[in-house]
């Protein structure tokens, strides 16, 4: 049988991983503010007619690169983010034979649900 993902995540992984994802999250959300902000700052320069270049737009690359880093890490783990804002993570996994995702979000405790790889957070579904 024929499997979505590579990597599977038992509930006591997913678990333990959290207080990483927890700062992915936080780092990311921080790059993904300074990188808003500088996106202001570039677009004003450019309305005034100045010359881009120097400081700011190292400082975009290299918060740009950074949010890559970061992508990078959920990616080469099959972790999909699926809303950054809210914090919402899935981890493939299985249930009951079954490739489904475990389902966490932000502000849980624990990896308390899971849902089908198709029906998203309304499929979730108590552990």
């Amino acid at each position: 049988m024929a499997f979505r993902f590579k990597t599977h995540y038992t509930r006591e992984e997913a678990r333990a991983l959290l207080p990483l994802i927890k700062t992915w999250l936080d780092q990311l959300s921080f790059a993904r503010h300074a990188l808003e902000k500088l996106d202001r700052q570039i677009g004003q320069m450019l309305g005034l007619g100045d010359d881009l270049g120097g400081e700011i737009v190292n400082k975009y690359v290299r918060t740009l690169a950074q949010c890559k880093d970061i992508l990078q890490r959920f990616a080469l783990r099959e972790i999909m983010i699926k809303d950054l804002e809210r914090g919402l993570i899935d981890f493939p996994a299985f249930v009951g034979g079954k490739e489904v995702f475990l389902c966490w979000e932000k502000g849980e405790e624990d990896v308390e649900y899971w849902h089908d790889l198709d029906t998203g957070f309304g499929g979730r579904e108590r552990l």
